[in-house]
């Protein structure tokens, strides 16, 4: 018998915006002005966040912070798209997508000073806390997807994730279960070239973390990254796909980490200045705002005035979420829904040990 082809199947890359602003009119979603210009408000008022961030912690205000300029398109534009059944399963990276779903400033900067109480704002129960360890949030997203099908919800579930994740075996489980059981599940893989310091390129022999969709029965498709026009368009369409039973999709979003990997990398070791200015030629705040100004809504003094109300907004929240005090014995209380007896009785002790330790005056 003749050697037959066995699957034949390809991926495709989608940019709206060239790096001069101007959009393909086939591709061009023509949103409304107020769209537009909502989404350049908050990945520039993500911006500032990040911003100050890196600033706290470098003066001893604030813990090991995981920077996300850069990454705001995928994360803003995801926000704004979702309904309020919809679920999110960030990384430490992703704190842009919990304020286009309506965090507060303050609340976000608490999560980061190290208290418990800062990702519970209101309208959250269906934005889970960010992963720490490498994909494992890939897997919940494919759970809840499952969990969302059998009860016949309308809901999908989003995972973020870096190119890093997807040499774990998490990625791989999470995408063929997704795939067997045609999850309204969308994965979005934010590739900035490094996992840390490790180059995509030498992370996978594969042209692209997009095509690896294909192996599981699934679509995926290449964006850029910095192109909200080109999120929006490639997300949309995943979201219209998951909501009609149509299974899950792999979105590859081409980015760029502009800072480090955390505040202890130091990103001079293993990239060039070159590399990051080269980029910077790409950045939203570039290209898009060229678009923006093509659109009207942009200006130099609309500029001026956003940054000016985005400072004023992250230095109050600064204040809230320095001056915000919590009970410390509330970190056990966001583990379980109904907390077990052995967890009760080890935050009674902790909290005896506190009190012990207050009248022996080494605690305030």
């Amino acid at each position: 018998m003749p050697e037959k082809k066995l699957f034949e199947g390809s991926v495709s890359r989608l940019d709206v915006l060239d790096e001069q602003g101007n959009a393909d009119e086939a591709l061009d979603p023509r949103l409304d002005d107020t769209m537009l210009d909502n989404v350049y408000r908050i990945m520039t008022l993500a911006r500032t966040f990040d911003r100050k961030a890196i600033a706290l912690n470098r003066t001893g205000r604030m813990y090991t912070f995981a920077p996300c300029e850069g990454h705001e398109v995928v994360q803003v534009v995801t926000g704004m798209l979702l309904e309020k059944e919809d679920w999110i399963f960030p990384t430490y990276r992703d704190h842009a997508a919990y304020l286009a779903r309506g965090a507060p400033l303050e609340m976000v900067f608490e999560y980061w000073m190290g208290k418990e109480d800062g990702l519970n704002f209101p309208g959250s129960e269906k934005s889970a806390p960010p992963s720490i360890p490498i994909a494992s949030q890939i897997i919940h997203a494919a759970g809840s997807g499952y969990a969302q099908k059998l009860k016949g919800t309308n809901g999908v579930s989003v995972a973020f994730f870096g190119d890093g994740a997807s040499s774990e075996g998490d990625f791989h489980e999470a995408l063929n279960f997704a795939a067997i059981y045609k999850t309204p599940t969308i994965f979005i893989c934010s590739n900035n070239l490094y996992a840390i310091s490790t180059s995509c390129s030498i992370q996978t022999a594969s042209e692209s973390i997009a095509q690896k969709a294909l192996a599981y029965g699934m679509p995926g498709v290449q964006v850029n990254g910095m192109d909200p026009l080109a999120v929006y368009v490639v997300l949309k369409r995943a979201i219209e796909r998951a909501r009609n039973g149509e299974g899950p999709t792999l979105i590859e979003a081409m980015v760029y980490r502009y800072g480090p990997h955390t505040t202890a990398d130091d990103p001079t070791k293993y990239r060039s200045d070159a590399e990051v200015q080269e980029w910077r030629k790409k950045d939203w705040a570039v290209v898009y705002a060229k678009y923006l100004e093509k659109k009207g809504i942009w200006s130099a003094e609309y500029q001026k005035l956003l940054e000016e109300q985005c400072t004023k907004l992250v230095e109050a929240a600064v204040v809230k979420g320095e001056s915000y005090k919590q009970d410390v014995a509330k970190m056990f209380d966001f583990l379980f829904d109904k907390m077990p007896a052995q967890l009760q009785k080890q935050k009674q002790e902790f909290e005896q040990d506190l009190q012990d330790r207050r009248k022996a005056g080494l605690l305030q």
